[in-house]
């Protein structure tokens, strides 16, 4: 068994996006966006469905129009997700959406008009049962609180966010949550933190505008990684120039690192050097792209040679470790046969798929009671 990184989580209000909940002891959400043209229905839907596909917990959709609003209808006919809108300014098209399927509403009430408009949303949310988050984003601070603070800075974010929070909050409404998001790795941290200290509202975190697959990735996991190892976040999403699918994936990956959520594979594997017997690198891929539809967790370990080879294997479900002239397989924990180089990664899926068919089947395990 391995150590994980221990925090004790923030407490937190729970709120529901649709079937989903964020926040309160809530397992912690992975969320991502899509980035087709919403008045393109079978695109936007075939998005979603990919990342439903890849274990999406929420999908957020812009929807800047009425026309997009329309859209949005015939999208939510089509898939079973919880779905976010994202509305800035019209509260004409949040009250649409709130009537069509949404299961939360993306605004900022500061940016909606005047109170009687706010208030007229609200009262669309509670009527629906629907979420509010609060997002405030550093490249869009009011131009007061650019004037006072001079430039983007975690004071300006976290006051910008309060102002929206008030007005929720003088109308009674308390289903809301709130992101504090900005390129810099270091605002974006300490402006959760502070607001982390002043509010029970659940956190939606994120570094926006991160960059392409390597660096906003880099970017997600040192900013988000920070902030959930202090147990501070309730649910997620990974801002990144590429393929909202990998948005998802990198989620997932940060939660799992840290041992806050177990789903899909967890794919141990060496960096391969001159000892390896096969080539590490080579398998590993082809094994991860055989494997990228498992949503049940289960640890595989990927090694290629015999200095940490069975050592790394016994750890896990399933376990390779490079030997020579043949590799050896293991299946909890124990020697399970011997594999030639060329049938790695069939007899590795093989190996991964009948375990989970294996867990599948087992009966339930019933605890005994003690007697009275």
């Amino acid at each position: 068994m391995h150590d994980t990184i221990p925090s004790a989580r923030r407490k937190s209000r729970a709120i529901r996006v649709g079937r989903v909940t964020v926040g309160g002891d809530a397992p912690i959400s992975v969320q991502s966006m899509t980035n087709t043209d919403t008045c393109d229905v079978a695109a936007t839907v075939a998005q979603i469905r990919r990342l439903m596909a890849a274990g999406v917990d929420i999908v957020r959709v812009s929807v800047p129009t009425m026309e997009a609003a329309q859209a949005f209808a015939e999208i939510r006919k089509q898939v079973d997700v919880p779905l976010v809108t994202d509305i800035h300014f019209d509260y004409r098209i949040a009250l649409e959406v709130a009537k069509l399927g949404a299961d939360c509403l993306r605004i900022n009430p500061g940016n909606i008009g005047r109170e009687d408009r706010v208030r007229q949303v609200v009262e669309a949310a509670q009527d629906r049962g629907l979420s509010i988050r609060v997002g405030v984003n550093a490249g869009s601070l009011e131009k007061d609180l650019q004037k006072k603070y001079g430039e983007p800075n975690a004071d300006a974010l976290v006051e910008s966010a309060l102002r929206h929070v008030e007005i929720l909050e003088r109308l009674n409404f308390r289903d809301y949550k709130i992101s504090l998001k900005a390129s810099n790795v270091a605002m974006a941290v300490a402006a959760y933190r502070k607001m982390a200290a002043l509010t029970e509202q659940p956190l939606h975190l994120g570094i926006t505008e991160a960059g392409a697959l390597r660096g906003g990735t880099v970017k997600s996991a040192i900013g988000i990684g920070m902030l959930l190892s202090e147990g501070i976040g309730d649910t997620v999403r990974i801002s990144l120039a590429a393929d909202p699918v990998e948005e998802v994936k990198v989620g997932f990956e940060i939660l799992k690192s840290l041992g806050l959520r177990k789903k899909g594979v967890n794919l141990i594997a060496c960096p391969s050097c001159s000892r390896q017997e096969f080539d590490v690198i080579k398998t590993v891929n082809a094994l991860e792209a055989r494997l990228e539809d498992i949503q049940e967790s289960i640890d595989v370990a990927v090694i290629g040679c015999v200095v940490n080879g069975p050592g790394e294997a016994k750890e896990v479900q399933v376990g390779l470790a490079g030997g020579s002239p043949t590799n050896l397989l293991y299946r909890d924990g124990k020697p399970y046969g011997k594999v030639a180089s060329e049938d790695l990664v069939d007899t590795l899926e093989r190996a991964v798929r009948e375990e989970l068919k294996r867990r599948a089947s087992a009966p339930p395990v019933i605890p005994i009671k003690a007697a009275p």
